[in-house]
């Protein structure tokens, strides 16, 4: 697919854009708070559109589009179930989360509030926690990178490995300088980017194709039942696409931001603006792939997950394409840079300052958090050379297990005074273990998405090891009335 001039003038002007983010939030850096927190100053709006930038990622330009091409509006139902699933996170999880883990030792990383939370001398809780939020994300990571190799290989042309190399360096390269206050502020640009594109894009094709009567009649004469909400309907799929939603209270990217909010006061503000971007843009990503099979419907794409892609270079005046490919590459970004810094801040955080046996100065662990962040993303970028890798598939593997392993455990910890250490532990391995026996499970009832036994079992064995081994109870119990007072 040849892309003209303009299209790749805009395009590198982007990535510039970021990079220079980076370079000003590398100046604002001092401090390992700093870095994996920001100081804990962002505002309601950046918090939001962080919040919704980092957690969207590839999948509403790519996966989402390329499913709902394929298959049709019964797609949405994921989109559904998200948007239920982040009105409660930012409802029940965000404020209490916010106050606890300033409160608990001023926490850093959720391994680390945990630990706090629980008086956990031990740190057994914490490393366990530490450890699967390293093996997830690695996949998770992994994703980005396809979505990224995909994108690059599509406008330079080039080989899927060099495509995934260059996407590598470049959304690395960021994040490794600024740390979380670039990430935050790219996160930003990015989310306005991505809801301009999504608006755009499908109104344009639309136009293109005649108006919404004529792309209408396109569609139904290649499928009549494109249209259907229940196309292909069993209880089994449509619970597993809901249950994307349950998958929100155990993210360790966007539960940061929760963390790294200014104030509990600004978070109703932050809610709405949130949940206003995030149904917009989940429409909008629906309309491509709408508009993309009627526009397509006479030449099949190879590859569905291109349609965004596609449609832009081909129906968009060449600047205005750049600007579309540059909210997909911004997407992608946004996810992968949280991701990363979350993985080398629980490095550091969670696993050197704790084996260290000497007191590190601040300059040295900021530094240590960048080459952390270079490893894994070696790691993932391994994994991601699979060129017939598909960005939902890896999304909802990671997405399944943080939601299992952590979502019962965030929930409880907030809410209940009872639950204890051991009970913690139990839930975020048994979470994990679920989710990774049930993916390798097939036919019937292990068709089901793995979140949603994971996520059950995970919160009924946290609950019934608290309810009969006490061990710990009291002093769980006491550390929660302290951490809940006004």
């Amino acid at each position: 697919m040849a892309f003209e001039l303009p299209t790749l003038v805009t395009f590198v002007s982007y990535l510039l854009v970021t990079l220079a983010i980076g370079v000003v939030a590398f100046k604002a850096t001092d401090t390992l708070s700093d870095y994996i927190l920001g100081g804990r100053k962002l505002g309601p709006a950046v918090t939001a559109l962080s919040v919704g930038a980092s957690d969207m990622s590839g999948w509403l330009l790519l996966g989402l589009p390329g499913a709902i091409y394929l298959s049709g509006v019964s797609e949405v139902w994921i989109g559904v179930g998200l948007v239920v699933g982040a009105y409660f996170n930012w409802l029940l999880v965000a404020p209490r989360l916010r106050k606890f883990t300033e409160k608990a030792n001023d926490s850093l990383t959720l391994p680390e509030f945990f630990e706090n939370r629980f008086n956990d001398t031990s740190h057994l809780l914490r490393f366990i926690s530490a450890a699967t939020i390293l093996i997830f994300f690695t996949f998770y990571v992994s994703s980005g990178l396809v979505g990224g190799a995909i994108l690059f290989e599509k406008v330079f042309g080039l080989d899927y490995n060099s495509a995934l190399i260059i996407g590598a360096v470049v959304i690395v390269s960021y994040t490794f300088l600024g740390g979380f206050l670039a990430v935050s502020w790219t996160d930003f640009f990015q989310g306005c980017l991505m809801l301009l594109a999504l608006v755009i894009l499908p109104i344009t094709t639309i136009y293109e194709l005649g108006g919404i009567d004529k792309t209408a009649a396109i569609l139904d004469n290649a499928n009549p039942e494109y249209a259907s909400l229940f196309k292909n309907f069993s209880w089994l799929g449509f619970i597993s696409l809901m249950a994307w939603g349950l998958g929100y209270f155990g993210q360790p990217h966007i539960l940061s931001r929760f963390m790294a909010i200014r104030s509990t006061k600004d978070i109703p503000a932050s809610r709405n603006i949130a949940m206003v971007w995030m149904v917009v843009s989940l429409i909008g990503a629906l309309g491509v792939g709408l508009v993309g099979l009627a526009y397509y419907v006479q030449t099949p794409l190879e590859n569905s997950e291109t349609i965004f892609i596609q449609l832009s270079s081909s129906i968009l005046n060449p600047w205005v394409a750049g600007v579309i490919i540059a909210a997909i590459l911004s997407a992608i970004m946004s996810t992968i840079d949280s991701q990363l810094l979350v993985c080398s801040s629980v490095i550091v955080e969670d696993f050197y300052k704790h084996l260290n046996q000497r007191e590190a100065s601040e300059k040295e662990l900021v530094w240590l958090s960048r080459i952390s962040l270079i490893v894994i993303a070696l790691l993932a970028t391994v994994i991601a050379t699979n060129p017939e890798s598909s960005v939902l598939d890896l999304v909802s593997y990671a997405w399944a297990g943080f939601g299992a392993a952590f979502g019962p455990t965030v929930i409880l910890s907030l809410y209940w005074s009872k639950y204890t250490k051991l009970g913690a532990i139990c839930t975020v391995i048994t979470g994990a273990i679920i989710v990774v026996v049930w993916k390798q499970l097939t036919g019937g009832i292990f068709d089901l998405y793995e979140i949603v036994p994971g996520f059950i079992t995970a919160m009924a064995v946290g609950v019934l090891v608290s309810t009969t081994v006490k061990s710990d109870s009291t002093e769980s119990e006491e550390m929660f009335h302290q951490l809940n007072k006004d």
